[in-house]
């Protein structure tokens, strides 16, 4: 766009990286705010209307009975919310809002990962959550995340939550990650996986063409809801 080398580039954005006034991330530089999530009351008002659409069309996916992993972003709690009508569940979470929606409703049963909570949310992070996850096999590993990559690769905000992502991936037969359109363009810190490790990605508005394309490749399914 502005007709000069990436090594102009560089040169001139390295200076502001020295300062601190940006920060380098993966595919480019990004204002240092931008890389924080926003609190917990805040991101489930974001978009909420889209997150509770995501939502329905997931329950829709889980059959009464079946096994699944609910992750602790925003979206997710929609999810829990979506499903308080299934019936015998069973599902694993680190996320206390979860566990409470769905604990002791319809001969569900509910595995709370215990750990380390964090303060915004009230979710366990830490090697214990991580243990308590590999102790299971479930059906579907339901993820929200913090951005997807022009690469299409899946990122977060917080190295303990891919710790988390990455055992529940470990550990289930179908990975379902549920992205709002905001996620096509939000930068975030560490990687959780690529596209090829997806089975169904469910948002709000048609992706990018280049996520389109790595979907394709991948054999990633995208549902728009």
């Amino acid at each position: 766009m502005l007709s000069v080398s990436d090594e102009t580039v560089r040169r001139h954005v390295q200076p502001l990286v020295n300062k601190g006034l940006v920060l380098r991330v993966h595919g480019g530089i990004v204002l240092p705010d931008q890389l924080h999530e926003a609190p917990y009351l805040r991101r489930m008002d974001e978009n909420k209307k889209s997150k509770q659409r995501i939502a329905a069309y997931v329950a829709g996916l889980v059959q009464n009975g079946e096994s699944l992993f609910l992750d602790s972003g925003s979206t997710t709690v929609y999810v829990a919310l979506a499903l308080i009508n299934h019936r015998n569940l069973s599902v694993i979470t680190n996320s206390v809002e979860i566990a409470r929606t769905l604990a002791s409703r319809n001969q569900n049963h509910v595995y709370m990962a215990g750990g380390e909570l964090r303060g915004d949310d009230a979710a366990a992070f830490g090697k214990p959550v991580v243990d308590f996850i590999r102790q299971f096999h479930f059906k579907h590993a339901i993820l929200s995340i913090g951005g997807i990559s022009p690469e299409g690769e899946v990122f977060d905000f917080h190295l303990e939550e891919m710790e988390v992502s990455r055992a529940a991936i470990a550990q289930s037969e179908h990975l379902i990650v549920v992205a709002d359109h905001s996620k096509f363009t939000k930068q975030a810190l560490v990687k959780v996986c690529d596209f090829d490790a997806i089975d169904v990605l469910i948002c709000d508005k048609t992706p990018p063409d280049n996520i389109l394309q790595v979907a394709e490749l991948s054999e990633t399914n995208i549902e728009i809801v």
